[in-house]
């Protein structure tokens, strides 16, 4: 009887396919598309399509796997496919056009409404009734090995409208968007973003161990892989120990408790920052680690024994607040928001000292967001500002901390998003793929001009195709300068400017419309359009400007240099209609000073009377420039500069 059953069960064994396949799914049109799955083992799978109304037919090997390759027309539908071992599986509403990966970090991933709430979120959710635009939203995970299928949220592939479309990427669906009303070919779109995320984590171990920056992280991955090894109690083992070694480093402890929150400490030795800042661009340059902040404030009679809200709006990273020296709230989370509750039993009248232990584990640092969400009071109309200036201390500097373990199943690991979020989608074919990250690489931006095109290279290896890959040049963010000086996001954006020498590739500029107290500007719409025109017009053969001005050389005249740009139909204007901004030019000594220059047909004339025999110019070269260069299609330039002086991340790793 049992071996009766067990030869009963394969013969009507359904056929199954990865979470890629599913009804409402986009295919690319005129293609080989491969379909593959399991199914009875040896048992024949037969494929039906609509559109031919043809069956072709595979078998299964001995372990039920079977993989088959079909054609498909020009765009259409929609279509509905049949796959059968002697059961019917059927996928309905089928599209045949476009379909693009769109991957990165926290800006890609930036939904039209929840944490984002782009421009005029509720509108655009309101007309995105688009039924030939279809989405795929893969959700989060990681994985130590490659993986053969997804996760994904909605039950797989789901039409465009405002019922799908909140929670989706604003950049992904505005560049499918402005493609399908140019194009009216149906679009589908992928979704595998995690904000915070390094490239290195989309790259496959294959290709980062071509990299010696990358081999011994990848041969640790693949160690922790191996069965045996309990790496999330060794994990937590490790970084207990690390937090001992960091608060016994830490000068603003001691004998284990927190010192300089009380009330009472003489900080005549302590310097001053204002705040809201990102603090590697004003005070600590280049700095990563552990910073104290304090500032004294009065409280109203009318306060006292009253519950209050301390608000300190987002901090890179993580923090823990005092209130006169007794510890209310603490958070991990370079973009979380903080709103700390003060117990009204420690709420008296006069004097109160806020102090805040910001641990900065690399990139930005400091309260960073906006001034009016910094403040403490009763309720909205009864606030005190905290803005302006705070007191200060380094704690410690995170060179003189061992490196933190690596958390058994965190994102930020050499190639656990490839395995599990792109790996998966290999060989479904796509028409292309775009990408938005680069900022937590931007203290790593040397060693991104060769992580960058390894990645690139490695999804087309992957895929064996030399797909259009369109990226986005990262976006002006934190407070304007007022001299000029050295900038990791300027050399990540030269990183990424360099990555254009790839064949098929393009670079969506937007240092014009980012935001300096939020690292994730709302304006994705512009985004979305700026991929969009690179896209139409390099595949699709629309005759749009896709690009702003382009820098292509420089000469030396007497005490002027004179900038060309690659020669386009398009004329060098300014923003504002006003002079040139975001220039400057240095001597033999390397300093950099604030210059005039002027448009001359398609070039620039650079100069400034502080500099009298200059050799280099740079051009927005701040992570906020002051900048607004464009040209009539109303693009900006790319951020450049003449000079290959060694950079402030030349060394990191």
């Amino acid at each position: 009887m049992l071996a009766a059953v067990l030869l009963y069960l394969p013969a009507h064994a359904i056929v199954k396919l990865p979470a890629i396949f599913s009804s409402n799914m986009v295919l690319q049109q005129q293609s080989q598309v491969p379909f593959w799955g399991t199914a009875a083992p040896n048992k024949k799978v037969k494929i039906f399509t609509s559109w031919n109304k043809q069956t072709i037919e595979t078998t299964a090997d001995a372990t039920g796997k079977w993989k088959q390759t079909v054609a498909t027309p020009a765009y259409g539908g929609p279509f509905n496919i049949e796959i059968s071992d002697g059961k019917k599986l059927k996928l309905e509403n089928i599209l045949i056009g476009e379909v693009w990966l769109c991957s990165g970090q926290s800006n890609m991933e930036m939904p039209l409404d929840g944490w984002g709430k782009i421009n005029n979120y509720q509108q655009e959710i309101a007309d995105a009734n688009y039924p030939e635009i279809r989405l795929l939203h893969v959700t989060k995970n990681t994985s130590n090995t490659a993986l053969t299928d997804l996760q994904t949220a909605k039950g797989g592939w789901v039409q465009c409208s405002p019922q799908t479309i909140a929670e989706f990427s604003s950049v992904a669906y505005f560049f499918g968007r402005n493609i399908y009303t140019k194009t009216h070919i149906p679009i589908g779109l992928i979704n595998s973003t995690w904000g915070g995320t390094i490239a290195e984590a989309w790259t496959s171990g294959s290709s980062l161990k071509t990299m010696p920056d990358f081999e011994k992280a990848v041969e640790n991955m693949e160690k922790s892989a191996s069965p045996g090894l309990d790496a999330k109690s060794k994990y937590e083992k490790d970084l207990a120990a690390w937090n001992t070694e960091v608060t016994n480093k830490d000068k603003g402890f001691e004998n284990g408790k927190p010192a300089w929150i009380n009330p009472g400490l003489d900080i005549s030795d302590w310097k001053q920052m204002e705040i809201p800042c990102v603090w590697e661009d004003n005070a600590l340059r280049s700095f990563d680690g552990i910073v104290w902040l304090r500032k004294t404030i009065e409280i109203p009679t009318s306060w006292e024994n009253k519950n209050l809200t301390l608000s300190l709006d987002v901090i890179d990273d993580n923090d823990i607040a005092y209130y006169n020296g007794v510890e209310i709230g603490r958070t991990e989370g370079w973009n979380i928001e903080r709103k700390y509750t003060i117990p009204k039993e420690l709420v008296k009248t006069g004097k109160a000292v806020i102090a805040v232990r910001v641990f900065d584990t690399g990139g930005g640092g400091g309260i960073y967001g906006s001034a009016n969400k910094i403040n403490i009071g009763l309720n909205n109309d009864q606030l005190i500002s905290l803005k302006g200036n705070w007191d200060y201390k380094v704690g410690t500097n995170l060179t003189d901390i061992p490196k933190a373990p690596q958390d058994w199943n965190s994102p930020n690991r050499a190639t656990v998003l490839y395995n599990a979020m792109i790996n998966p989608i290999v060989p479904f074919t796509i028409k292309g793929a775009i990408w938005y990250q680069g900022e937590s690489n931007a203290d790593r931006a040397y060693q991104y001009r060769e992580l960058f095109p390894l990645m690139i290279k490695d999804w087309r290896k992957q895929w064996n195709s030399n797909f259009p890959f369109y990226f986005v040049q990262l976006a002006n963010y934190t407070k304007k300068l007022d001299e000029p000086a050295e900038s990791d996001w300027a050399e990540l954006r030269e990183a990424q400017s360099q990555t254009l020498h790839l064949e098929n590739t393009g670079m969506a500029v937007t240092i014009d419309i980012g935001e300096a107290n939020d690292i994730h500007p709302k304006n994705k719409q512009e985004v979305g359009k700026r991929l969009a025109l690179i896209a139409l017009n390099k595949l699709y053969g629309q005759e749009t400007i896709y690009a702003g001005p382009v820098y292509s050389g420089y000469s030396i005249e007497g005490n002027s240099i004179r900038i060309r740009f690659r020669r386009s139909s398009s004329e060098l204007k300014t923003s504002d209609n006003g002079k040139l901004k975001g220039f400057s030019i240095a001597g033999l000594d390397h300093k950099f000073h604030w210059a005039d220059a002027r448009i001359e047909g398609n070039e620039i004339v650079v100069t400034c009377s502080e500099v009298q025999n200059p050799i280099a110019v740079r051009y927005a070269w701040a992570t906020n420039p002051d900048c607004n260069l464009i040209n009539s299609a109303g693009l900006p330039a790319s951020p450049f500069r003449t000079d290959d002086w060694q950079g402030i991340t030349y060394n990191a790793r």
